[in-house]
């Protein structure tokens, strides 16, 4: 498997409070998760995971949001968190901190409205931070093609570096293939990967990202010098 682990860093700009607290919170919610009985557990997933059934029918609005915080299980959090942790700062250090949380919160409910289109009378609750995360590689792409994300292949343990084109390039691809895979009936839902969130942050982060480039072009001025 291969992870990313760092990339080239924007000299300056602002500080990305709002990413390290999107990171913090995460964790809690799902700290708070994991305390849980599983009977009760399995209401909260309920009632604030995003049901396409009830979002058709104009209910429980507030769960595309709400279901943006919430994860299955570690490894969904370790992997969202990581992948908000490389890419999210550089963003927030361009467009500033409360832009990003705009665009954070615009890019989940993007996502989240497109899982429903794709899974009209589904009844399984989705959740979990990848739409948002998937806003902000959408918008990475379009703002620092160039830039070197570092890999970890973790058979090998060694690591590698690659620009964000073809990383990203590779990982929208892979979402494309399975998400037109997954369709019919609940199928996206029921194999535990809602891909067409991943697909509509993406596009809503390509979107934005081109605005975003055309607002702010001091975004191109990467430290090379550290690349952790």
């Amino acid at each position: 498997m291969i992870f990313p682990i760092g990339d080239d860093q924007v000299k300056g700009g602002a500080y990305p409070y709002i990413t390290y607290l999107f990171i913090g919170f995460n964790v809690l919610i799902f700290l708070f998760e994991a305390s849980l009985p599983m009977d009760a557990l399995e209401r909260f997933i309920y009632e604030y995971g995003s049901i396409p059934q009830e979002i058709q029918q104009g209910q429980d609005l507030f769960t595309l949001l709400t279901s943006t915080f919430l994860h299955g299980g570690w490894m969904h959090l370790i992997g969202n968190m990581l992948f908000l942790w490389v890419f999210g700062d550089n963003i927030e250090a361009t467009v500033g901190s409360v832009v990003f949380l705009l665009f954070y919160l615009g890019g989940g409910l993007f996502a989240s409205l497109a899982h429903t289109f794709f899974n009209l009378g589904s009844n399984i609750p989705s959740v979990g931070a990848s739409g948002s995360i998937s806003a902000i590689l959408g918008a990475y792409l379009i703002m620092f093609p160039r830039s070197r994300i570092k890999l970890l292949v973790i058979f090998f343990f060694r690591s590698f570096r690659v620009a964000a084109i073809y990383f990203l390039g590779f990982w929208i691809v892979q979402q494309l293939f399975s998400g037109i895979g997954s369709m019919g009936p609940d199928t996206a839902a029921s194999a535990g990967v809602a891909w067409w969130a991943h697909i509509g942050g993406f596009v809503f982060g390509v979107a934005v990202g081109l605005l975003f480039r055309m607002r702010y072009p001091i975004m191109l001025q990467i430290d090379k010098e550290h690349l952790y």
